[in-house]
């Protein structure tokens, strides 16, 4: 993600405005940002180009992610992401809350339930590679 623009949104407008009214005085567009730059002091005249062609976006003139488009975009990115930490909270607190059964009894749910030979002398559960059922799938925690 880009860092937000060290340059003040009036001086941007300012420049786009400037580069509109004098791109005929001169032989291309990048002569236009060329001059336009150097008079206002921005860095470059590709930080003027990219200023003009988002507002060219802006306004309907050119195709692309406008604006407004990309903050709706970026709000959504983050609460899709909050929303998904949330839902991995609530995961773990359901494993926690409430362990698999197949697991507590050291079964596999494929087995049903336990079989004497998953079982020891004293009658408890013997966790043996078979007994202990699938692995869980990538992603669950339960």
């Amino acid at each position: 993600m880009a860092p937000p623009s060290r340059d003040p949104l009036e001086l941007r407008r300012r420049a786009v405005r400037m580069v509109a009214e004098v791109r005929d005085d001169y032989p291309d567009e990048t002569a236009a940002w060329q001059a336009v730059a150097d008079k206002l002091g921005i860095g470059s005249r590709e930080t003027l180009r990219n200023w003009v062609k988002q507002h060219e976006i802006d306004a309907g003139k050119r195709p692309g992610t406008t604006t407004e488009e990309s903050a709706q975009i970026k709000a959504s990115k983050k609460e899709n992401a909050e929303l998904k930490r949330a839902n991995e909270i609530l995961q773990a607190a359901a494993c926690f809350a409430r362990p698999h059964p197949a697991r507590t009894r050291n079964c596999s749910p494929r087995q049903g339930p336990c079989t004497p030979a998953a079982r020891g002398r004293d009658g408890q559960a013997v966790p043996t590679t078979a007994a202990r059922g699938p692995p869980p799938r990538p992603g669950r925690r339960c």
